[in-house]
């Protein structure tokens, strides 16, 4: 029996260690579409605050599609650090409060303390549908709605999940609406 496995196990681990792997090519998003970006990006940040824009990201209580892009905007095709993008720890370093999810029952007081905390000028962003009235969410006992509810929100991003283009899209258009661009 032993020798069975070994006899199957030897060719089938030889092949994948030589075979390439089984994953697609990245996107390579347009050169001049990036570079468009970045300069209307890099142009409205300096002028609204003179430095790169600060992000903090909160989770109201979504079910983690929304992070997963939010994380993709750090990966290498979109790289939110070359547009003078950043996500920071604290609340008391950041420009932008980044909010995914419903605004659930038990996150709302963390929620507003954490917009206590944002320095001034803040600017709230609602991320995804949930965000922005509760999504497949809505009606639930626990979510109280869209994150209106708690804060006034300055930009909303719909989408289920919104893709980290349209969230480097909405930023920008935030930066730009206020007077920034």
């Amino acid at each position: 029996m032993r020798e069975g496995w070994r006899r199957l196990l030897w060719p089938r681990l030889a092949r994948a260690l030589v075979s390439p792997p089984l994953t697609d090519a990245p996107p390579v998003p347009p050169e001049e579409l990036v570079q468009a970006l970045m300069a209307r990006l890099e142009a409205a940040a300096q002028a609204r605050l003179g430095r790169s824009l600060a992000i903090r990201q909160v989770d109201a209580g979504s079910c983690n599609g929304c992070e997963l892009e939010i994380s993709a905007m750090q990966n290498v095709v979109y790289d939110l650090e070359r547009f003078g993008l950043r996500f920071v720890a604290s609340p008391r370093h950041a420009d932008v409060l980044l909010v995914t999810g419903p605004l659930t029952r038990n996150m709302r007081e963390a929620l507003l303390r954490t917009a206590e905390c944002t320095p001034e000028p803040k600017w709230v962003v609602a991320a995804g549908d949930c965000a922005v009235d509760g999504g497949i969410f809505k009606g639930s006992y626990a979510v109280e709605g869209g994150i209106e509810a708690a804060l006034p929100v300055d930009l909303l991003i719909p989408g289920c999940p919104p893709t980290p283009a349209q969230l480097l899209e909405g930023m920008l258009a935030l930066l730009e609406a206020q007077g920034g661009g």
